[in-house]
């Protein structure tokens, strides 16, 4: 399994709206995208910080959800006046879940 965790500082006051965005209309794009397995979304209100773990069950799948005509591109850019930053994405491979 692969997790691919966005870092995102987000504008203050836009943390509701963010987390509503995301429910209503990147969660349900990523469950059409193949090898998606789910999603961890972390905030810091004082900070105005999120991280968001999206679980793929393999890298190549990741990647494609990544890729041009890939659903995450596009639902990132749809939401880029949320950030005071742009968000930065790593990729890891899950070695240990509990």
């Amino acid at each position: 399994m692969y997790a691919r965790v966005t870092l995102a500082q987000m504008q203050p006051g836009k943390l509701e709206e963010v987390l509503q965005v995301i429910q209503h209309a990147v969660v349900p794009a990523a469950r059409q995208a193949p090898g998606f397995k789910g999603l961890l979304m972390l905030t810091d209100p004082g900070t105005h910080k999120g991280i968001a773990i999206a679980f793929w069950e393999s890298e190549a799948e990741l990647r494609a959800s990544e890729a041009p005509g890939g659903y995450y591109r596009e639902e990132l850019a749809k939401g880029a006046h949320f950030f005071s930053a742009p968000p930065i994405q790593e990729v890891y491979e899950v070695r240990l879940q509990v």
